[in-house]
């Protein structure tokens, strides 16, 4: 994990809508109150590809109530490029998430692919990393569950009052 950047100070996430397979339109504050790991890629793109099954593994690890990873295809030819691309690398703990416009990319401010965005639970980018990772390692799990177990401010202030 040492490409990976802390962004300071910590910036509100663009509220850019992207896709799912099903054709629904989604922002990245659908998920607040989750700590987010917004993966952005394309299948065209071989260290995208070889970060995959390491995203998947992450978010059988890691995802629920408190984390999510958000992996969003750039790919022109929506769900019915990705779906298959999924099939064939055995992806399953990822939901299909598409912007085939690059319009959350761009809002992001992606230089290149793969990027991946930490997101903490209150909707701020907190960090990023440029490139392919090892998002399953020892350093990644500790390093998303070091925000996992930051709670929202909010949560801080009610704890505070009671």
């Amino acid at each position: 994990m040492a490409d990976f950047t802390l962004i300071t100070p910590s910036r509100p996430a663009p509220q850019t809508p992207f896709g799912t397979a099903e054709g629904s339109s989604l922002t990245l504050g659908n998920f607040k109150g989750k700590v987010l790991l917004v993966n952005l890629w394309a299948t065209w793109c071989a260290p995208c590809v070889e970060e995959m099954p390491d995203l998947d593994r992450l978010q059988a690890t890691l995802g629920g109530a408190d984390f999510q990873v958000l992996a969003v295809s750039s790919d022109r030819g929506g769900a019915k490029q990705v779906q298959p691309f999924y099939d064939r690398l055995g992806l399953k703990n990822l939901p299909v998430y598409l912007d085939p416009k690059t319009e959350l990319t761009r809002a992001l401010g992606t230089r290149g692919l793969p990027t991946s965005i930490l997101i903490d639970r209150e909707g701020r980018m907190v960090g990023q990393l440029v490139g392919a990772a090892k998002w399953d390692s020892t350093d990644a799990l500790a390093l998303i569950r070091h925000y996992i177990g930051q709670p929202a401010a909010g949560s801080l202030q009610r704890a505070a009052v009671e």
